[in-house]
């Protein structure tokens, strides 16, 4: 095709602007529509790989990715990794032939069919677009299109246990706001293209968890959010536009150069400037998305619940651990203090770690509970907690049961005296409360704590002294005496008691 048919073809297909070219995909609502329009654009898109279905393919993908990511900052079940990184492989290897689709479309509208610098870029793009949509083809070819109709099957199961519009999901989407939000101070702080790029793929993610999961808020914000990553995203294309005709060497001279470079600019100015006026001063759209998630006090407590919710779809038998959570937190409240810095914080570490205390079944029986620690370890903390809290929970719950902490062992490394002293007396009641529950019946539902003539009694509800149970727990007292320094008596707790 000669330079002059480039540029007519391109122009007759450019729209009014690149990033509205293409079709914009019919709604869906679900995980079984969404992973089921990626099948059906993946046939458009094989017929000759157009502008329209190779995004609208890259569109489906990255909702399925979007939702992935959601629910796996939730649901512990590998697949969700695994069809995010099926997704992403197609969606990256679509990428290139996608800018280059944009890039055709944006040079046909600003620049003039008889000028040098346009036919000299449309030339070089038809050549690259050629040869990626051979790639293309070769990548859809590799993409496994079984397995992901078996997880189209399995995982929208999984997906149903969690609520859309729950604080769990406002929880989620707070944390995507603070991450984007960080990064909107970066990009107008230095106001670079690295910047301004990362501020959009920010953007992307908090607006894909609101789209996907928040449908009031979806319903409030979505026009909003469409336009800010429509504007950032055609920045990002005049980046790699203008990238791409200096790596190309398309000018024909300075003079040439200097006016695409200002048709560049101006088009992307403007939309920094549209940018600007919606998100700073004092009607900034942060502080109208900020206004409406979780605040204050809220923000820990939902990041508890979203613990508990992650440690309720590993541990197969979930309502023994929240009993040893209510046990552990009646024994921690009746105890004596040791040192006088117990705290709120401490309880609720000795929360989280009888929550999750069993999370190791899920992998092995045999020292579950050093699984356990290293799955809580390996955790991102939510936001309103942090990692030195996790370490302290994980160091917690790694000693219910099994060898007694010692000096030395590698899971209280890097703790101050203070910290290890707090670890080991919360694991301490950890373990005997979890000794109460050892036949996991719920059986005994209250214990009460005294202090009595030096030694520590403890009274415990339908506790039987001559049952099989009574061995374990007798052998669970030793950390707590250590710690204590005195003996702890057990005795069944009396009538009305």
């Amino acid at each position: 095709m000669s330079a002059t048919a480039v540029v007519a073809e391109v122009g007759r297909t450019s729209r009014e602007t690149p990033r509205k070219a293409a079709r914009k995909p019919a709604k869906t609502n679900g995980l079984v529509l969404s992973m089921g329009r990626v099948l059906e654009e993946c046939a458009r898109a094989s017929m000759d790989f157009a502008p329209d279905p190779v995004h609208d393919l890259r569109v489906a993908l990255r909702r399925c990715r979007s939702i992935a990511d959601g629910l796996r900052a939730l649901d512990p079940d590998p697949s969700w990794k695994q069809m995010k990184k099926a997704a992403k492989r197609l969606f990256d290897r679509l990428g290139e032939l996608r800018d280059v689709q944009v890039m055709e479309e944006w040079v046909a509208r600003l620049g003039a069919l008889d000028d040098p610098v346009t036919v000299a870029l449309l030339q070089f793009l038809a050549g690259r677009e050629s040869q990626l949509k051979q790639e293309a083809a070769e990548a859809l070819t590799q993409f496994d299109q079984k397995r992901w109709r078996g997880w189209a099957a399995s995982l929208p199961h999984r997906a149903a246990r969690m609520r859309p519009g729950s604080p769990i999901f406002q929880h989620l989407a707070l944390e995507r706001w603070a991450a984007a939000y960080d990064l909107h101070r970066g990009a107008l702080r230095n106001r670079s293209q690295v910047a301004f790029h990362r501020l959009r793929i920010g953007l992307k993610r908090f607006r894909y968890i609101v789209e996907n999961f928040l449908p009031v808020q979806h319903a409030a914000w979505c026009d909003d959010l469409k336009k800010l990553q429509d504007l950032l995203g055609e920045v990002h294309d005049l980046d790699v536009l203008w990238a791409t005709a200096v790596q190309v060497n398309a000018f024909p001279d300075g003079e040439a150069r200097s006016r695409w470079h200002s048709k560049i600019l101006e088009e992307r100015s403007s939309r920094i400037d549209t940018y600007r006026e919606k998100m700073l001063g004092k009607t900034s759209l942060w502080g109208l998305w900020r206004s409406q998630l979780p605040q204050g006090e809220q923000v820990e407590s939902i990041a508890l619940s979203r613990l508990r919710l992650w440690a309720s779809l590993l541990d197969p038998d979930f309502k023994h651990s929240q009993h040893v959570a209510r046990l552990a937190l009646q024994l921690y409240d009746g105890l004596p203090p040791t040192t006088g810095t117990e705290s709120g914080e401490e309880r609720k570490v000795l929360q989280l770690a009888a929550l999750l205390h069993d999370v190791g079944l899920s992998r092995k029986d045999k020292a579950h509970h050093k699984t356990t620690q290293k799955l809580i370890t390996r955790l991102n903390p939510p936001l309103g907690w942090n990692q030195e809290k996790l370490k302290m929970v994980a160091a917690v719950a790694r000693y219910h049961r099994g060898a007694l902490p010692r000096a030395g062992q590698k899971v209280l490394a890097g703790f101050t005296v203070s910290q290890r002293q707090t670890a080991i007396r919360l694991a301490a009641v950890l373990r005997l409360a979890n000794a109460f529950d050892a036949d996991r019946s719920g059986r005994i539902e209250r214990l009460a704590c005294d202090r009595k003539n030096g030694f520590l009694l403890i009274r415990a509800q339908d506790y039987n002294p001559r049952d099989r149970m009574a061995e374990t727990i007798a052998g669970s007292r030793h950390l707590l005496e250590t710690v204590y320094r005195r003996p702890v008596l057990v005795r069944p707790m009396r009538s009305g008691g």
